[in-house]
This record gives structure tokens, sequence and C-alpha cells, in this order.
């Protein structure tokens, strides 16, 4: 980086220096954006929009996620192994998010990086005991899709999931007006992305921004999701619906989420309850769905007198140290407490891998 600024004494950490450097040095983008104390402003959602402009600011943005992972994890983590036991202990929180979900801190271990390549490093410090173990992780396949297809009972969706379809193939055939065996990969992560989004009650705005694409284009691709997933549309509307006259959206098993602004005079503050209201029963659903299947594994390893131990919970996935001469009997025990946690109008599916560390498990 400072070669390519031509600055051996530059302070990589400064945001002014760098700012200099950038848009004065180096002239990188006229229409440099400024901070309220007149510097020039270089997060990282600015810089993204020139890296291709230079080679320096795609090493600025590599460098500042290195020192992120060098301070929050590989520097922090060895010291919050416990003296007597050599592991790391977290908490979980029952009632901190008020979706449902657990929460982890002291510390979390529920944002050790996975999308990341550098960040998906760090899951290979986490190892099983000592002996003959090893880590086995089981993830939920598409739990909150396969619940917006229960709760919405959209004909399209549920069919796709009861027939072991590819959800995001199958969207994008229907969406595109594509035969299921021309669906291109593009077209299939545009699919992915909307399927995502529309739990989330994303707008055109947002769906442009994450697809990078017009939000003429989003627009199109939104109205053609939701000609296709009918039912889905209904489900939302009903859902903001039942939240302005009750006060509040339910979980499938009842658990209520109150949302004190969906009937605010502001439009934004509005807004955001809205998708809440649309968001809450799905990832709130999955959230009672896995407890549920916690509850049952830990019941189902304590009866059946295994070593193994159920040792961490990321939302979606489940990771255990295991014991290799019960993995068969742990790996089936997974199976049928998370698959089998509720029946609903689709199957639940679990993706399980095994090995030597919480990555290569994963």
């Amino acid at each position: 980086i400072k070669t390519l600024a031509g600055v051996p004494d530059l302070n990589i950490s400064s945001p002014k220096q760098l700012g200099e450097v950038l848009f004065e040095k180096l002239k990188i983008s006229p229409d440099a954006k400024l901070t309220k104390t007149k510097q020039y402003s270089t997060n990282e959602e600015e810089l993204m929009k020139y890296i291709n402009s230079h080679p320096i600011v795609g090493k600025i943005l590599e460098f500042r996620s290195l020192k992120k992972l060098l301070s929050t994890y590989i520097e922090t983590l060895p010291t919050l192994v416990n003296s007597k036991s050599g592991k790391i202990h977290t908490s979980f929180n029952q009632a901190v998010a008020s979706t449902g979900r657990l929460s982890s801190n002291n510390p979390n271990l529920q944002n050790i990086p996975i999308r990341d390549e550098n960040g998906r490093e760090i899951r290979k410090a986490f190892i099983p005991s000592p002996g003959d173990f090893v880590i086995l992780s089981a993830d939920y396949s598409q739990i909150e899709l396969r619940l917006m297809a229960h709760v919405s009972g959209d004909e399209q969706m549920l069919d796709a999931f009861q027939h072991g379809a590819d959800i995001h193939s199958a969207t994008a055939a229907k969406i595109f007006k594509v035969p299921l065996s021309e669906v291109s990969r593009e077209q299939r992560s545009r699919a992915k992305t909307a399927n995502f989004g529309m739990i989330y009650g994303i707008s055109a705005f947002g769906l442009s921004q994450r697809l990078g694409i017009s939000r003429t284009e989003a627009k199109d691709l939104i109205d053609g999701y939701f000609a296709t997933y009918t039912g889905v549309k209904k489900y939302m509307d009903s859902c903001v619906a039942e939240a302005r006259e009750k006060g509040y959206v339910s979980t499938i098993f009842g658990r209520k989420r109150y949302l004190a602004d969906i009937n605010s005079n502001n439009g934004t503050v509005r807004g955001l309850a809205e998708r809440n209201a649309i968001n809450a029963p799905i990832q709130g659903s999955a959230a009672d769905i896995i407890k549920l299947a916690m509850i049952n594994i830990h019941r189902e390893l304590e009866q059946s007198k295994l070593q193994s131990k159920m040792i961490i919970q990321v939302h979606d996935e489940l990771v255990f140290d295991v014991y290799k001469p019960e993995l068969e009997k742990v790996k089936a025990i997974v199976k049928t407490c998370m698959e089998g946690a509720i029946e609903l109008k689709v199957p639940l599916e679990i993706e399980m891998g095994i090995g030597s560390n919480w990555l290569e498990a994963h």
C-alpha cells in the first residue's frame, strides 16, 4: 500500500492520511465525499465505489479486513481459553434478540466469519476434544424459505420443496420464463437473492443495491416474483394487516413479537415495522424449531449415555464434539431430532459435515 501510494511513512490506519493520498495525490475520483469534519470519506461503502479505479483501493480494504481478524479473533480468542478446561466457553442468551433467536456473548461465537475467504480460516482454530474426537456440523437447509412455503401455503413454492427441486433454479425458471434446464448461473443467483430478500421484505431499491442492477430492473424482478408466488404476496400483506390490527405478529408456535411502530406516522419507522411483521414469524419460527431440536438432541445424548456433546448453536447450525466410535449414532440422533422437530407442509432437511476442525466440518 505504501509503495502504491508513493508515501513510505503513510499511516494506513489514518482515514485522514488515506483520504489525502487517494483523492489529492492519486486523484482516484473528482467526486470524493466529505465527512462532517470536512475529511475525505474512506469508509468501506465509499471505497467500494472506487474498487476498479486503482489497485490501492482493494489493498486498503484487504488490510482493514485482516486487521480486524487479527484484533477481534487471532489475538483475542487465545486469551479467553479457560485454564481448567482448556476450552473457550460462551454464554447463550435466550431473550435478547427480539426475533427469539439465541444470541451469544463473552465471547460471541455466533459471529465467527464464514463468508469471507480469509475470515473462514478462523474456524480452523476450533477443534474437537483431544483424542478420538471429531467436529460434526449440522445445518438446516433453507429453513426460512421452507417456513415461508408452509405459512404462506403458496402452491408453487410448496410443490418445489415437496418434489425436492432446487428452489432457486425453480424460482429463476418461473420469473425469467425459461425452461428449468436453461436457467443460467446469473439467473439463479438473482433468484436466490430475491428468495431470501423477500423474507426480509426487501424493496426494489434494496434489491437493486444488492444485485448491482437498476431500480427498474429490480422492480420488474420483484413483480415477477409476486406474479409467480401469489401466495407469498398475500401472506406478506396479511402479516402487515394483522400487525396493524393487533400490534403484534406470532410464530407458528404462538410466540408473539410486538411491533410498537406499526402504525407510526413516520414512514421510515413504519416501513421497518412492516418488514419486521413479515420477517418475525419466519425467523422466529426457525428459532423456535431449532430450540426444540436442541432440547430433543440433548435429551437423547443424555439418555444414550454418550460422551459426545452439543457445543455451539449458530442460528440454523448446530456444532457437536463427537467421540468417533459414537459418530453414526450421533448423526442418526441429530438427523431425527432436527428434521423431525415439527411436521410442516414441506420436509425439513439438514446438511451434515464432519472434520478435524469447524471449517472442515461446515
